[in-house]
């Protein structure tokens, strides 16, 4: 078909990518029934999962409130989830490579649902913190999987935007959480704002499952711990993976800070903003859902490398943007720190399906433990920085993180960089 002749078209991405394996069965193109149906399904289950993980975040001062705890702790309700899911993708990746893709992500969803609307019902800290925890086992079950979903049966060609339409999905999933539960809690209560995000979820699950078309190139793999050694040997081995597991790290803690804390500066003097318009600031989120794939077009035409490179630049823009008083400076500032981030994710998330020669799986477990471990402890750390040096000292922290992402990047850039 025409739009499989146009999707070979890929020129630096072929030229940096390990030997894909083929089958006999045609991958999906864009344009062609199964692309839609596999868009909607990970759009859904995307904004399931990260409605669901982030919606404490903008709550995190109502819950210090609450339970009366001060913000550091607070924040753990998050840290916890990320924790959890980052320690689950070492399990459920390899698990997902044994029993297949679909099964795992249909499963994890519902659990996902199920965990969220029981965290809207706990009366102790210490309980909500044990649902936010099995949410995070849960989720885990879905965030590796879809990538690798995508990485074995999308065309190379159209890999990386399909990737960033996925991650759009997140990054709208993240943004409805936000506002939901902002605007709710203002209206009636931090409980009622986390049950309504859960039986959204459960329902987005049951979307999930009825479209999502079943996999046509998942091949088992025997689920073996020796097996699961050399895989992790041989991803190691790669000169572009562990570097793609350094930047993950950085990038999400580097996120995760700032969105944790930029709360508790705007809902104090001198803005003293209401939580519903805390909440209303995930809005900034939209620019995720247009430069993910813009980002996979992008990169497409001018090579991975590059446009990642200027993705966390902007973050840094937008991160020293927010240092400022004015209220006209943060919010753009806010707005080119997601783009920037959501983009350079996609960017990453694509890398690691090409990448990886085998276990893809595995491989983006890996990706995402190391992605979620900087969201943990990198998140947790801001609380650090808030409570002795303010908002400059949050901002300072992670423009050391993205300085690093920055070269990083540049090294994965020359390493993989085809001489010409």
């Amino acid at each position: 078909m025409n739009s499989t002749s146009r999707a070979t078209t890929l020129p630096l991405a072929e030229e940096e990518s390990p030997a894909q394996p083929r089958s006999k069965s045609p991958y999906i193109t864009r344009g062609t029934r199964a692309f839609l149906q596999v868009t909607l399904a990970l759009f859904s289950a995307g904004l399931a999962t990260f409605a669901q993980l982030y919606c404490v975040q903008p709550i995190l001062p109502v819950l210090s409130h609450h339970f009366d705890i001060t913000p550091a702790m607070s924040s753990v309700s998050l840290s916890v989830s990320t924790a959890c899911m980052a320690l689950g993708l070492l399990i459920t990746g390899p698990i997902s490579d044994a029993v297949g893709r679909k099964k795992m992500m249909v499963g994890a969803l519902i659990l996902a649902g199920c965990f969220t609307i029981a965290s809207s019902l706990m009366t102790s800290w210490t309980a909500m913190l044990v649902m936010r925890a099995l949410l995070g086992l849960s989720l885990s079950g879905v965030a590796a999987v879809a990538m690798t979903y995508l990485s074995e049966e999308m065309h190379p060609g159209v890999l990386a935007f399909s990737m960033g339409l996925y991650i759009s999905g997140n990054s709208i999933g993240g943004m409805s959480g936000r506002l939901l539960t902002g605007v709710i809690t203002d209206i009636a209560s931090w409980r009622i704002a986390i049950l309504a995000i859960g039986c959204c979820a459960l329902a987005a699950a049951v979307m999930f499952a009825k479209i999502l078309p079943a996999s046509r190139h998942f091949r088992p793999v025997p689920l073996k711990p020796k097996a699961l050694f050399i895989n992790f040997r041989l991803h190691f081995r790669d000169k572009g993976l562990p570097l793609l597991f350094i930047i993950g790290f950085l990038v999400m803690g580097a996120f995760v800070t700032l969105f944790n804390y930029i709360g508790y500066r705007l809902l104090h003097a001198p803005y003293s903003m209401s939580q519903a318009t805390v909440g209303l600031i995930s809005v900034v989120y939209l620019a995720g859902s247009w430069s993910s794939p813009k980002a996979g077009a992008m990169s497409a035409r001018f090579g991975r490398g590059p446009v990642f490179l200027s993705c966390v630049g902007l973050m840094l823009t937008g991160v020293l943007l927010t240092l400022f008083a004015s209220v006209w400076l943060i919010l753009p500032g806010l707005l080119m720190f997601t783009g920037g981030f959501f983009a350079a994710h996609s960017i990453a998330s694509s890398w690691i399906g090409i990448r990886a020669r085998r276990a893809k799986g595995q491989a983006s477990s890996m990706y995402l433990f190391c992605y979620y471990g900087g969201s943990s402890i990198a998140g947790t750390s801001g609380g650090i920085f808030w409570k002795l040096y303010g908002w400059p000292g949050v901002a300072a922290f992670i423009a050391v993180l993205l300085s690093l992402a920055l070269l990083v990047g540049y090294k994965l850039m020359r390493r993989l960089q085809p001489v010409t």
